[in-house]
């Protein structure tokens, strides 16, 4: 039996205004139909009770018809966001390989984006120089532009 990684799941606040900034700032496409779901199964699926969650699935960029997808969902009852802090325990950033940074960070600023940390270059030896940054998207999740050189 063979494995092969199927998607990251972002919950949103609005679903379609976030997914509108995967597709036009990174390139990604929606593939499929725009999900709804509701009722017995997926209560049974989340393990909660009266659930409502719609959104999609964005093919991210780089790895054909048939790569992984962000998938990004909108649940009616929904939690207070918590802190998106680099150094808690489980899901850290999204990483984006783009050929020009700081024209990326322009266009991630004009969607409601910010900067996380700072440019930096390192070299890794045996790689080569990578320049990358940490920034968020407009609602706070981290994604890590980078640039090889």
């Amino acid at each position: 039996m063979s494995t092969r990684y199927a998607h990251t799941n972002i919950i949103a606040a609005d679903w379609k205004r976030l997914a509108d900034f995967y597709v036009e700032v990174f390139d990604c496409e929606p593939v499929s139909t725009e999900r709804d779901h509701s009722g017995p199964q997926c209560d049974a699926l989340v393990g909660m009770q009266n659930v409502h969650v719609r959104g999609r699935h964005l093919r991210v960029p780089g790895h054909g018809e048939n790569g992984p997808t962000i998938e990004i969902f909108t649940y009616d009852q929904q939690l207070e966001p918590t802190g998106q802090e680099i150094n808690r325990p489980g899901f850290a950033h999204l990483a984006f390989e783009v050929d020009d940074i700081p024209g990326k960070r322009t266009q991630i600023k004009e969607w409601g984006g910010r900067d996380y940390g700072e440019l930096v270059t390192i070299d890794i030896e045996g790689a080569g120089k990578l320049t990358l940054i940490y920034m968020t998207d407009p609602e706070g999740n981290i994604v890590e532009l980078q640039q090889w050189h």
